[in-house]
C-alpha cells in the first residue's frame, strides 16, 4: 500500500462521519465552514471532512478532532437563508491528518491518502470474512425490523470487502464512535473485522432486549398496551414508572412556574428539579423528595410583597388603640415608618423588646404588623437546641425541611412579613449545634439579603422583613447576637398604668369572653387597686387579666342561680370573690429604729422594699450572714465590713470592735433567693446604725452598690424600685449620683410625691439616712 501526501481546505462535522462512496447532504452555518466550502469551490471542489470528538463545541481547535476522515467531491451547494449554506458531497476516499498549515479563516490540512488496490481474485481468508459478514447482516436483519429490504440487499449484494464494510457503517444505526472505529481502519480486513464485532455486539443486544420483552408478555395482557410499556420498564428498571402520571404532574409545576415571581435563579432551579422529576419512577422514595422541594420553592413569596401603611398618624391612632404605655416602642415604630416615607433605602430595623414577663412585648409585636399594614409571623425560640432550626436541614436526611424562617415566609405569603422571634434569650445549644450562632446571619441588615437555608439552596432574601425580637433579660443572649439587635427596654407597668390597662382593654375583654355587659357588673376604682396591689405581684398585666375573668365567671354564675340583674365589685367584697388576699406589701416601720435599714429590689415581677436588720453582741468577732444570700450580697457585706473598719475614727467606732463582737446580718424572708449588688450601702448604714447605736430613719428607703473606699456606684433597675418605695409609703429615696440620666427619663407620674435624693458616698448617705 501507497501513500500520496495531498493539501486540502478541512470542514470539521458535528454529530455526522461522512464514508467514501456515500452521497449526503447537509447543513453548514459556521463562518470557518463556509471558507472552507467556498476554498474548494475554487480549487478542484474537493474538501477533506472530519468528525469533531463533541459536537458541541463552536469553535474546535486540532485537539477537537479526530485524525482519520473522508475526502469528499462537492456536488451542489445552495445558500439558505440566515447564513445557512446546504452542501451535497460524495466521499471519495479516507485520508489521515499529517500536519493543520492553516487555521484562519478556515482550517487547511496535509492529509495522507492510502492508494491501496484491492486485487480481482479474492483470497480464501476475504472470501470467508466476506461470507461471515453477510450473515451477520441477515441475522440482524431478522432481530431489526427498522432494516428496510432495500438496505438488506444492498448489503448483501456488496461483493468488495472494504466497501462493506463502510456501508455497514452508513446503513445501520451505530453511534457516531463505532463509525469513526471503522472509519480508521484502513485495510479492508481490519475494517470488517471491526463491522463484524460492532455488529454482534449490535445483536447481543437486540437479543437481550428480546429476553426481557418475552419476561414481561408473560406477565400482561397483550391487549393492554400502556401497560405493557409500564412492565417492560419494569423489569429493564426493577421499578414500575408511570411516566404518564408524572408528565402530567411536571406538567402542573411547570405551569406554576409560569407564575411565579422568582429571580432567575430560583427559576431555573426549579425547572432542573422538574426535569429530574420526570426522569424518577413513581414509586421510588426520590420521588417524594424532589415533589416537596418543588412545592416548597414554588410556595415562597419570592417577589410578593404587601403594601406597607404611610400614613403615619394612621399607624399611631392603630397602637394607641390597641396598647396602653409603651411610648419607646411606639415611638421607635412611627420613626421607621417616617424614615421609610421620605428613604428609598429597604432596610428594616431589627428591634429587641426586653422586659419582665406580661408587659405585651409578644402583642405589640401583632399591633405593629397591623400598624404597618404587615403579615405577622410568630416563631417561637424557647427551647430551641438545633441550629437546623434556623437554618433548616440538608435535603440528605431523611423528613428534611426548612428552617422556621423560611416556613414563616411560606406562611405569611409575602417577603416583607413583620416577623416575632419570641424568647430570644430561652434558645440553648447542645451537639447539634448552636441556633444563636445561626441567628447571626438572621440579624444583620448587612447580611440578611442573601440568607442560605440549607434545605433551599438558594439565597432568600430577608432584608426586607422587620424582625422583632422578645427576651426577659438580655443575661442569657449572647453578646455577638446582642450587638446585631436594637435594645428598647419595656419595663414594668405601674399601678396606675396597670388601672388604665384593666378598664380600657383587659375588663372589656373579659366581659365579652364571659358574655357579661356593663350592666352586669360594675368594678370600683378602690375594687381594681385592691386586685393590683393585694392579689397580683407581676411586672405585667397577665395575673390581673386572670383575677378580672375569676371575677367574672363568679359575678356568671351569681347572676343566674340568684336572678340578680347586676352586682357591684368594691373595695370591701372583693375577697367574697378572690378569697383571701395572696399578698402584703412590706410597709415603712412606723418609728426610726436602730440597726434596720430599708433597701430596695429589683425582681422579675416588679419592685420590692428589703428591710436589712443587724444584730451586734458582745462576743470574739463572729461574722455572720443569713436569709438565703447569693455571693455578690456576701461581698457586699464584707466590703461594708472593711469600709467601716478604715472610717472607725470619723464615725466614732473603736478600732477594735470587729474583735469585740459578733455581728449577725439578716434579711428577712430566708426561703426567697436573694442577690445582687444594689444592697451594699443599706447593708452599710444598718451595721453602723447597729455598732453606733444611731436611729435610721424609717421614711428613707436607698439603693446603691458600695466600694471599699465608700464610693457609691450605680445599680438597675430604678423604675420598679421607686415604685416598690411609693407602694410602700415611702417619701425619701437615695439614689447614686450616677444613675442620675436614668432617673431623669422616668415619668412624673412615678416620681411624683417621692423626694429623690442622688448621693456620691457612703457619708451622704449616713447624713440623710440617720436621724
Amino acid at each position: 500500500m501507497k501513500t500520496e501526501l495531498i493539501q486540502l481546505p478541512l470542514l470539521a462535522l458535528r454529530g455526522l462521519t461522512i464514508f467514501p462512496d456515500m452521497i449526503i447532504h447537509f447543513d453548514v452555518s459556521r463562518e470557518k465552514s463556509i471558507n472552507a466550502l467556498e476554498k474548494a469551490m475554487v480549487e478542484d471542489q474537493r474538501i477533506f471532512l472530519v468528525t469533531q470528538k463533541k459536537a458541541l463545541v463552536d469553535e474546535p481547535k486540532i485537539d477537537d478532532l479526530y485524525t482519520v476522515g473522508t475526502i469528499a467531491k462537492i456536488k451542489q451547494i445552495i445558500k439558505l437563508p440566515r447564513n445557512i449554506v446546504r452542501v451535497l458531497v460524495e466521499g471519495i476516499e479516507r485520508a489521515t491528518i499529517e500536519d493543520i498549515t492553516k487555521e484562519d479563516p478556515y482550517f487547511v490540512a496535509k492529509v495522507l491518502r492510502p492508494i491501496f488496490e484491492e486485487g480481482n481474485n479474492q483470497k480464501f481468508e476475504e472470501e470467508a470474512l466476506m461470507r461471515s459478514a453477510k450473515e451477520l447482516v441477515q441475522l440482524y436483519s431478522t432481530m431489526n425490523t427498522k432494516l428496510g429490504k432495500d438496505t438488506l440487499n444492498q448489503l448483501l449484494d456488496t461483493n468488495v470487502l472494504g466497501q462493506l464494510g463502510d456501508q455497514i457503517a452508513t446503513n445501520l444505526s451505530l453511534s457516531i464512535e463505532n463509525k469513526q472505529r471503522i472509519l480508521e481502519e484502513i485495510d479492508p480486513q481490519d475494517r470488517i473485522k471491526v463491522a463484524m464485532a460492532i455488529l454482534e455486539n449490535e445483536i447481543e443486544i437486540i437479543r437481550t432486549k428480546n429476553v426481557i420483552q418475552s419476561q414481561v408478555k408473560e406477565k400482561i395482557d397483550k391487549n393492554q398496551r400502556e401497560y405493557f410499556l409500564r412492565e417492560q420498564l419494569k423489569v429493564i428498571q426493577n421499578e414500575l414508572g408511570d411516566q404518564s402520571g408524572v408528565e402530567e404532574e411536571a406538567e402542573k409545576y411547570r405551569e406554576a412556574l409560569e407564575k411565579l415571581k422568582a429571580p432567575k435563579e430560583v427559576k431555573e432551579k426549579i425547572n432542573k428539579e422538574i426535569i429530574r422529576l420526570g426522569k424518577i419512577p413513581t414509586g421510588s422514595s426520590e420521588g417524594v423528595v424532589v415533589r416537596n422541594y418543588i412545592e416548597t420553592l414554588l410556595d415562597l413569596p419570592w417577589n410578593v410583597t404587601t403594601k406597607e401603611m404611610k400614613d403615619i398618624k394612621k399607624a399611631e391612632e392603630v397602637l394607641e388603640e390597641d396598647h396602653y404605655g409603651l411610648e419607646k416602642v411606639k415611638e421607635r415604630v412611627l420613626e421607621y415608618l417616617a424614615v421609610k416615607n421620605l428613604s428609598k433605602e429597604n432596610i428594616a430595623p431589627i428591634l429587641c423588646l426586653i422586659g419582665p414577663p406580661g408587659t405585651g412585648k409578644t402583642s405589640i409585636a401583632k399591633s405593629i404588623a397591623k400598624a404597618l399594614n404587615r403579615k405577622y409571623v410568630r416563631i417561637s425560640l424557647g427551647g430551641v437546641r438545633d441550629e437546623a432550626e434556623i437554618r433548616g436541614h440538608r435535603r440528605t436526611y431523611v423528613g428534611a425541611l426548612p428552617g422556621r424562617l423560611v416556613q414563616g415566609l411560606k406562611q405569611a405569603g409575602s417577603s416583607n412579613p413583620l416577623m416575632l422571634l419570641d424568647e430570644l434569650d430561652k434558645m440553648s445549644n447542645d451537639f447539634r449545634g448552636d441556633p444563636s450562632a445561626a441567628l447571626l446571619e438572621v440579624l444583620d441588615g448587612e447580611q440578611n439579603d442573601k440568607f442560605r437555608d440549607h434545605y433551599l439552596e438558594l439565597p432568600v432574601d430577608l432584608s426586607k422583613v422587620l424582625f422583632i425580637a422578645t427576651a426577659n433579660t438580655i443575661q442569657t443572649i449572647p453578646k455577638p447576637l446582642l450587638d446585631r439587635v436594637e435594645l428598647i427596654e419595656v419595663s414594668s407597668y405601674t399601678e396606675n398604668e396597670k388601672q388604665h390597662i384593666a378598664r380600657e382593654h383587659l375588663i372589656i375583654k373579659q366581659f365579652e369572653k364571659h358574655g357579661l355587659e356593663d350592666k352586669n357588673i360594675t368594678i370600683s376604682k378602690n375594687a381594681l387597686l385592691k386586685i393590683i396591689r393585694e392579689y397580683t405581684r407581676e411586672s405585667g398585666v397577665r395575673n390581673l387579666e386572670r383575677k378580672i375573668g375569676q371575677l367574672c365567671r363568679k359575678v356568671a354564675k351569681e347572676i343566674l342561680t340568684t336572678n340578680k340583674e347586676s352586682v357591684k365589685i368594691t373595695e370591701q367584697n372583693v375577697e367574697k370573690y378572690l378569697g383571701i388576699p395572696m399578698y402584703t406589701y412590706n410597709k415603712k416601720l412606723e418609728e426610726n429604729e436602730i440597726g434596720i435599714a430599708r433597701g430596695l429590689a429589683w425582681t422579675q415581677v416588679g419592685g420590692d422594699t428589703l428591710s436589712i436588720e443587724v444584730n451586734i453582741v458582745p462576743g470574739v468577732g463572729k461574722f455572720e450572714l443569713t436569709g438565703k444570700l447569693g455571693d455578690v450580697m456576701k461581698e457586699s457585706a464584707r466590703a461594708a465590713i472593711s469600709y467601716i473598719r478604715s472610717r472607725s475614727k470619723a464615725l466614732g467606732i473603736k478600732e477594735t470592735f470587729y474583735k469585740e463582737m459578733d455581728i449577725h446580718i439578716h434579711i428577712p424572708e430566708g426561703a426567697v433567693p436573694k442577690d445582687g449588688p444594689s444592697a451594699g450601702i443599706t447593708m452599710a448604714t444598718a451595721l453602723i446604725s447597729a455598732i453606733t447605736k444611731k436611729e435610721v430613719r424609717a421614711n428613707v428607703a436607698m439603693t446603691g452598690e458600695i466600694t471599699l473606699r465608700g464610693r457609691i456606684l450605680p445599680v438597675g433597675g430604678l423604675k420598679e424600685k421607686i415604685l416598690a418605695a411609693k407602694r410602700a409609703g415611702i417619701d425619701t429615696v437615695l439614689i447614686p449620683k450616677k444613675n442620675e440620666k436614668v432617673v431623669s427619663d422616668i415619668s412624673k407620674e412615678i416620681k411624683k410625691g417621692i423626694q429623690i435624693v442622688f448621693v456620691e458616698t457612703m457619708d451622704q448617705v449616713l447624713e440623710y439616712a440617720f436621724v
